[in-house]
Formats: structure tokens, C-alpha cells, sequence
């Protein structure tokens, strides 16, 4: 089968692998529909992160099961079924507790060793702790399949970042960050009843989009002028809640700037590049929470998915350029030059 794998920064390949079998009994394989690039595997593109040599690549993706192992509870043959970016057991301590993220047997798709969800199929482990099954004629409506898509990642990672800080009814929201999962979290933010809604970002195309989803303000800024504007958006005392998504430091520092006393911050952009630029004193001193990391988006999906399928909350304009699996290469070029937001794969 054809699978996307990186060889070096900005050498990525569709290359003829191995074919997924079942290798354990809760393994399931299942065959990709719809897959995507996610801002974070840009890192590995661009050299940012380190990663094998000839390894597979892609943690976003949907598909119907087409073998089930023997101990599968669950699924079947012909269930179309949503990954989400991580599998876990369904049965540890963590998952329990809702943070799958953390179950010592789970791990992230494209680690050395495992499938990436860029690819024309996958072995998915554990499946009856990852998968989610989603209805079948939910396959034959490609608005929907292509929403649906982003509850393997961005709109549950938007949600918890909405949740990290604190969004509630009547409250203000700034939201640090114009990539899908920023967009995602100002969908979020609407969606738990916040007032107010104010988009940080310079690029009209994704900030019409945040419109869209329910911002009522744009900050086309960065840096103090930004933390000025936003400030005086909200007579100079700042955003109840702050969602951060892109993961550096200026980005953390506009953050803890423009969050009100004793308001929270939650955080999902992963950290990189240099230091996490967090202020201790000054959170310390003004009462703000830090709350966030990698979202645990299978406890999500029980309560997004069905207003997703009702058509309460439509993620799916997030996805802006759309390519088969030959052209891989060139849509993480697309977004690597951000000419596109979020790019569809159709293998």
C-alpha cells in the first residue's frame, strides 16, 4: 500500500510500504477515507522536531474497519469509525480519568514503530479504547465526513482549550493563534456561551473564517500591539479566558499580558522553538491560571460529536486545499508557505 513517510526536512515521499495486519487481538486495520496535515507535523517538515529517518507520518484520519481482532468488542467489519490522534487502552487508571493522552500503553500515530494516518490504511491498537464509531451514511455526505474528520484532533483540541480556560456564558475570550486549532477554539468558545469573542491574527482569509465561527472582534496584531488592542477592547482589563494555540514564546507572553485578573489561560499550542515565557510573579500576582497540554480529545468526542452531526458546530471550513495521497508533498508545501490553512486528504 502507498503511505506518506519522511525522509528529511522538507523530503517528504508517497512510498509502497507494508500492508497493516492484525498483530495483537484488539488490533483492528482499518482503511483511511479521510486523513489531514496537522499544524504540528510541520515541525518535523521544517527540521523543528526531530524525527526518524523513513518514518511514517499523519495523526488525523477517519476510515471504515476492514478486519477486526479476534478480543474487538466493539466494531466490525464496514463501521466507519473516527481515530483520535492518540490510542490508549480504554481500561488504565488515566483513561478512567479521562486522559487517555497519559494511558501507559497508548501512544501517537507516526511514532517509530506504528502507522502514520497519512497512508491508504492503518493498524489501530486497542480499539475498542480508541475508535469511535460514527454512522454509516455519515460516508456518503462529504461536508460531513470532512467535519467529522477534525474531531481526530483540531476541534477537540480547540474544546479543550476552551474548557483549560475556564469559558463560560457571558465571558470574554481572546484567542492567541489563526491555524485551524485556534479557529477551533473560537468555534468552541461560542459554542460554551462566551459573550465576547476576540480573534488575534493577521491573515484576513482565516480571520474571516474565525468570524464565521463566532468571533465578534479581530486583532490584526502581534507583540504589545496586540496586548494594547485587546486591551482596549475590553476597558483595559483583559479576557476572562485566553485561549494560546500556537505553542511559542512571544505567543505565550501576549497571553498572560492580555488575560484579565484572575482569569485563566488555557494553553494547547505545543511548545516550541525557545523558552515557555511564562511569568511566574506576574501570573502570581494577578491571579491568572495556567491550564492546558495535549487535549484528550477521545473524552471529548462523546459530547462534540453529536452536535457536530446535527450541524451545531461545522469545523469543516478549516479545511481549505484538498489533495490525493500523490500529492502530499505538495500540500505540506501549501501550508508550510501558508498558502493553505489546513489541508484534506483523500487517499
Amino acid at each position: 500500500m502507498r503511505a506518506t513517510v519522511i525522509h528529511a526536512p522538507h523530503d517528504i515521499r508517497v512510498e509502497e510500504v507494508a500492508d497493516p495486519a492484525i498483530q495483537q487481538p484488539t488490533d483492528v486495520v482499518l482503511r483511511v477515507l479521510r486523513a489531514c496535515i496537522c499544524g504540528s507535523d510541520l515541525w518535523p517538515y521544517r527540521g523543528e522536531s526531530t524525527i526518524g529517518t523513513g518514518q511514517r507520518i499523519g495523526h488525523e484520519f477517519l476510515g471504515v474497519i476492514e478486519e477486526a481482532g479476534s478480543e474487538v468488542a466493539g466494531f466490525a467489519r464496514g463501521d466507519l469509525v473516527v481515530a483520535p490522534f492518540v490510542w490508549s487502552d480504554g481500561i488504565c487508571d488515566f483513561c478512567h480519568e479521562g486522559l487517555p493522552t497519559s494511558c501507559p500503553q497508548g501512544g501517537f500515530w507516526g511514532q517509530a514503530g506504528s502507522d502514520g494516518g497519512q497512508g491508504e490504511a492503518v493498524r489501530v491498537p486497542f480499539a475498542d479504547g480508541t475508535l469511535v464509531k460514527l454512522p454509516a451514511d455519515a460516508a456518503s455526505d462529504d461536508r460531513l465526513l470532512t467535519a467529522l474528520l477534525a474531531l481526530s484532533d483540531v476541534l477537540g483540541t480547540g474544546h479543550h482549550a476552551a474548557v483549560g480556560a475556564g469559558v463560560r456564558p457571558g465571558s470574554t475570550v481572546a484567542v492567541v493563534g489563526d491555524g485551524a486549532v485556534g479557529l477551533c477554539g473560537v468555534l468552541a468558545a461560542r459554542r460554551l456561551g462566551a459573550e465576547r469573542i476576540i480573534a488575534l491574527g493577521r491573515h484576513q482569509v482565516r480571520t474571516d473564517i474565525a468570524r464565521t465561527f463566532g468571533a465578534t472582534d479581530v486583532v490584526a496584531a502581534r507583540g504589545e500591539e496586540a496586548v494594547e488592542a485587546v486591551r482596549e477592547l475590553t476597558r483595559g482589563q483583559g479576557a476572562h479566558a485566553v485561549i494560546e494555540a500556537v505553542g511559542t514564546e512571544q505567543s505565550m507572553v501576549t497571553a498572560l499580558r492580555i488575560a484579565r485578573d484572575g482569569g485563566a489561560i488555557g494553553y494547547v499550542g505545543a511548545p516550541h522553538g525557545s523558552g515557555s515565557g511564562v511569568d511566574l510573579r506576574h501570573m502570581f500576582n494577578r491571579n491568572i491560571a495556567l491550564r492546558g497540554g495535549i487535549a484528550p480529545v477521545r473524552t471529548y468526542l462523546s459530547e462534540l460529536l453529536p452536535d457536530v452531526l446535527d450541524g451545531t458546530i461545522d469545523p469543516s471550513p478549516v479545511f481549505d486545499l484538498t489533495v490525493g495521497l500523490d500529492d502530499v508533498p505538495q500540500g505540506y508545501k501549501a501550508m508550510d508557505e501558508r498558502t493553505a490553512l489546513k489541508v484534506l486528504i483523500k487517499p
